[in-house]
């Protein structure tokens, strides 16, 4: 094959046409996506021999592990192996945390489970089938603990402490003091207080977790696929908990990952499990998380408590803050947190300017599921805080909430303007921002609907928020909850490295490279516009390539896909390596071009002097060079095949021993503005209208912008309105499914109006600013003002928790209603039954005619054979004492199904009139409780059995929800006296068609 020659030649220049960045272009990335041919992480093809795992998950929300057997687990043909903790503490250490405490947190727990869906022990079988069957052989010894289930509780002086060593659950506190704070209250006219509770929510990706594991006993190496987002910054944590150097942890992510929101930085103590998993099995190792693991027991954003006072001139003008902040992370500080309370410390103000600030920080550990990165980022719990304060401020001083905002807003020549705990705001005009919208959005004419639906006496509201939209970390903001001195100890940290490959093939093809895992941002699409632009070439001649393997790419640990660091950091750093790659091709052909390197363009697929454009050479040509001929380069010059960049923004600095910091690298403004209805009758919340204006810096693609706000708008929605994460008195999760924990769909989501200002950051290569967070951190404090405001209209001033459910706004709207009178039955009437404590409030009662006498009745309940063919699911019942039995249940509800073992009792006997029975059972799939009183009535023509009871059920089965639950539970007991009946001689129940319902309970498990 002959190379090109490398001569100039007379080409032909076309006009070059309009750059790619700033245009509106649909994602390339959709075709995959919508024709079925993406390739996510469980579509990839195993390794032979590769067994499937299970995970046996904690029923209890706190407890001692007395003891596991997993011999008969082991028992079960097609399982290779069971890992527990003694797997975990011979070959595996406990997790870093970022705190200075004594708490330990492992892959699998130890000596006692913290949380429900607590990881306890793993089946590793040919397939994922056998591996569920053998988890319900494994018998597990728990002694429970008293759970620990609020902030609150926490905080008081017995709790009992999760962490013994610690002990406290208080595990961290913190206070900082900016300026001059002491002074500003004690000349202030006023002080305006808040306090506020944020819950804990989620953002549930359509793909949860997948880990595909491998373990090499030559090399003593881990390779591991996963679909982790990132920040690589818990790669050394992985690595160390496996017990190996960084450089023998092998992790690669997929193509398409179903989105991750933060959600999928969570993976990773299950990308150590199974880890750990292949190297006791010595085989591949693959897990696929379940809607139900991810839900119970994945991840979730920290739930806040906020106090905020403020003191405030009577023009409403705020001269200082004090906060104090209380952060629930859960039963762990699994990495990277308490990052969820530090990654706004440098913004805490806001958008305001606000010279004088007092904080503290504390950080609580409860019974609940460890918390991470979730979409807002800390973000919409600050912001719930601050701009209810606002709104307060503004109600209290009897001002218009838009003049409090505008008199508070940092100032355009303030820009960059450092705010009190040290962030520098970039760039922006935040009043004139704020202007537009106004203007854009015709707030006029909304405050005109407001008053004109008000005399109609229908209940609506106005809301706003102002906030700051941080983008690109600073990796040493987490280290602010040390001290000065423990930071000097630990070594500086601080920065945002973004890291891109740029090369170009011997044909004139340019591929790219990124570490940061894309979850449905447009990676590759965005990319291709900016080095498109860089080497004035077309559009689809740029080959994006975002999967990453930190045994082949350039990557640092701060690689991912987090904090909105994609438009400024990663694009950005693609930029920087295009330009440089471009200026080495620049230099090798400016002696053929007779032109100075600075002199030579790349346009419209060509490379030419800017004096002489007639002279050049085609893309390809000039490419090719470093390929066919390296030994015509010129003395001293490296061929220009490739340019990895790494970039870090130059303000990102460690924090300063007064705990100054910079916690991000650029901050985007938001500016919202919404209006309200709510029903009178019901509390059903309608949003209006909604606009959202944004200064995200420099757009990229507008499209793809316009796709991240009503993505991240939605989610916002649903944290407002609709998602919650339910727990029991006793830690029990109560919301395991999405027909309880309610994510809003499209016919709940409003279109919000989208309306753009753009001031480009000085810090970014690009000048572009994150957008796909910020309506997270807006929206549900936006909706909770307008709330306030509707509400106010009809003299009720509170706002009720987040979620602002209809249940909860209607107890606002109406008086309480009069208590259930009296019940006229006779003196047979039995007591309710109590649901045991944290229960679901499965509780109910009825009554069906059995064609027998009582004594008949009597005798079938009161034989153990009888009994047992009663009970729906039974197999087994042995009588193991007076009128007490042992049994073995199979119970399916919903899409969970397994084997209880049962303790049932007979108590309170009055033949043949009455009584009590009770039960307990516990399985794989949790445990369960229950009484219920039973008496029986002669009546004409038999026995008149009515039943009230109470249940409470913890694990798998609480967590699949209230409505399914109490569903089943009366579909059992009807079961039970259809049985009944026929055992007492009665007919049997006519055939019917069953209806679609029917089907689709039958379908679900629920019915038979």
């Amino acid at each position: 094959m002959t190379a090109p020659q490398t001569a100039t030649q007379t080409v032909e220049i076309k006009e070059s046409p309009a750059p790619f960045v700033g245009r509106a272009m649909p994602r390339v990335e959709d075709a995959a996506l919508l024709t079925g041919v993406a390739r996510y992480a469980d579509d990839l093809p195993v390794k032979p021999g590769t067994l499937h795992a299970a995970i046996l998950r904690s029923p209890h929300a706190h407890a001692d592990l007395l003891g596991i057997d997993t011999a008969a687990a082991l028992a079960v043909p097609g399982v290779a192996a069971v890992v527990t903790g003694a797997d975990a503490k011979r070959h595996a250490s406990a997790f870093l945390v970022g705190i200075r405490a004594p708490m330990e947190h492992w892959c699998l727990a130890i000596d006692r489970v913290r949380h429900v869906g607590e990881p306890v022990a793993v089946v590793l079988a040919d397939s994922r089938y056998l591996a569920e069957d053998a988890l319900d052989r494994i018998e597990v010894r728990y002694r429970p603990l008293p759970p620990v289930t609020s902030i609150a509780q926490a905080l008081e002086e017995g709790s009992e402490p999760l962490h013994p060593a610690v002990g406290s659950n208080l595990v961290n506190s913190r206070s900082f003091h900016y300026g001059d704070p002491e002074a500003a209250f004690a000349r202030a006219a006023r002080i305006v207080s808040v306090e506020v509770e944020y819950p804990r929510n989620s953002c549930t990706p359509m793909e949860c977790f997948v880990v595909l594991a491998d373990y090499d006993a030559a090399e003593e190496s881990y390779e591991v696929l996963s679909n982790f987002s990132g920040p690589f910054a818990v790669h050394p944590v992985m690595a160390r908990a496996l017990n190996v150097p960084g450089s023998r942890l092998r992790l690669k992510t997929p193509p398409h990952s179903g989105g991750s929101f933060g959600n999928k930085q969570a993976v990773f103590p299950y990308v150590v499990l199974m880890g750990l998993c292949a190297r006791v099995a010595g085989r591949p190792v693959k897990w696929v998380e379940d809607r139900l693991e991810h839900l119970m027991a994945a991840t979730s954003a920290t739930a806040r408590r906020m106090r905020i006072d403020a003191a405030v001139e009577p023009d409403g003008r705020v001269l200082a803050l004090r906060m104090e902040q209380t952060e629930d992370c859960g039963a762990y500080l699994r990495a990277p947190e308490p990052a969820s309370l530090y990654r706004n410390h440098g913004n805490l103000t806001g958008a305001y300017d606000i010279p004088h600030l007092a904080v503290t920080n504390r950080i609580v550990v409860t019974n609940k599921t460890p918390t991470g990165l979730n979409r807002g980022f800390g973000g919409g719990q600050l912001y719930y805080g601050l701009e209810r304060l606002m709104n307060r401020v503004a109600a209290e001083l009897g001002l218009d909430p838009l003049d409090v905002i505008r008199r508070n807003l940092v100032a355009a020549d303030a820009m960059p303007y450092r705010t009190a705990s040290g962030g520098m705001l970039d760039s922006g005009d935040y009043r004139a921002t704020l202007e537009q919208a106004v203007r854009e959005g015709a707030l006029d004419a909304l405050k005109a609907r407001r008053d004109a639906l008000r005399a109609e006496g229908r209940i609506y509201g106005i809301g706003y928020a102002a906030v700051v939209e941080p983008s690109i970390s600073n990796m040493g903001y987490i280290t602010t909850v040390l001290t000065a001195e423990e930071r000097r100890k630990a070594g500086p940290k601080n920065g945002a490295q973004a890291t891109a490959s740029v090369a170009v093939d011997p044909i004139g093809g340019v591929s790219v490279t990124v570490a940061s895992a894309p979850q449905g941002q447009g990676h590759r699409t965005v990319l291709a516009q900016v080095v498109a632009d860089v080497f004035g070439l077309r559009f689809e001649d740029i080959r994006v390539n975002t999967d990453l393997d930190t045994g082949k790419d350039a990557w640092s640990i701060a690689s991912g896909n987090y904090s909105s660091r994609f438009a400024g950091a990663v694009a950005g750093a693609a930029q920087v390596a295009a330009t440089r790659l471009r200026g080495r091709m620049a230099a090798l052909v400016a002696g053929q071009l007779n032109c100075r390197a600075e002199d030579v363009r790349f346009a419209g697929g060509k490379v030419f002097s800017d004096a002489n454009p007639d002279n050049g050479l085609s893309f390809s040509r000039a490419a090719a060079a470093g390929h066919w001929s390296p030994g015509t380069l010129p003395d001293g010059q490296e061929a220009a095949l490739r340019e990895t960049a790494f970039w870090t923004p130059e303000p990102l600095k460690a924090p300063t021993d007064a705990d100054h910091i910079n916690s991000s690298a650029c901050y985007g403004f938001i500016f919202d503005f919404c209006g309200v209805e709510i029903d009178r009758t019901t509390g059903a919340l309608r949003i209006d209208r909604y606009v959202t204006m944004h200064d995200a810096g420099r757009l990229l693609n507008p499209l793809l912008v316009e796709g991240q706000i009503l993505g991240g708008f939605a989610h916002a929605v649903g944290t407002a309105l609709y998602e919650e994460y339910a727990y029991g008195e006793d830690g029990r999760f109560l919301s395991g499914t999405f027909a309880d924990y309610l994510v809003p769909t499209a016919c709940e989501v409003p279109v919000p109006v989208i309306l753009h200002r753009e001031s480009p950051s000085p810090v970014t290569p690009l000048g572009a600013k994150g957008v796909g967070e910020g309506n997270c951190m807006s929206t549900p404090v936006c909706l909770a003002n307008a709330v306030a405001d509707a509400l106010s209209a009809i003299s009720v001033d509170d706002v009720p928790s987040l979620p602002m459910t209809p249940a909860k706004l209607a107890a606002l709207i109406h008086p309480p209603e009069p208590p259930r009178p009296a019940s006229a039955a006779g003196s047979r009437e039995t007591p309710p039954a109590a649901a045991a404590k944290g229960g679901r409030g499965l509780t109910g009662e009825g009554s069906r005619e059995v064609p027998a006498t009582p004594e008949q009745v009597w005798a079938i309940l009161l034989d153990p054979k009888e009994l047992a063919a009663l009970l729906p699911g039974c197999e087994a019942l042995d009588l193991v004492g007076p009128n007490t039995y042992r049994a073995e249940v199979v119970v399916g509800i919903g899409p969970v199904r397994g084997r209880y073992t049962a303790e049932v009792a007979l108590s309170d006997l009055d033949p043949p009139n009455a009584l009590t029975l009770t039960g307990s059972g516990t399985s794989a799939l949790g445990s369960g409780s229950g009484t219920g009183h039973v008496t029986l009535e002669r009546m004409p023509t038999g026995t008149r059995v009515t039943y009230r009871y109470g249940a409470s059920v913890g694990g798998k089965v609480a967590a699949v929800g209230g409505r399914m639950l109490d569903s089943a539970s009366r579909l059992l007991i009807g079961q039970f006296f259809e049985k009944l009946v026929a055992r007492a001689g009665g007919p049997a129940a006519p055939p019917e068609h069953p209806s679609l319902l029917a089907r689709l309970l039958r379908l679900l498990g629920l019915k038979r």
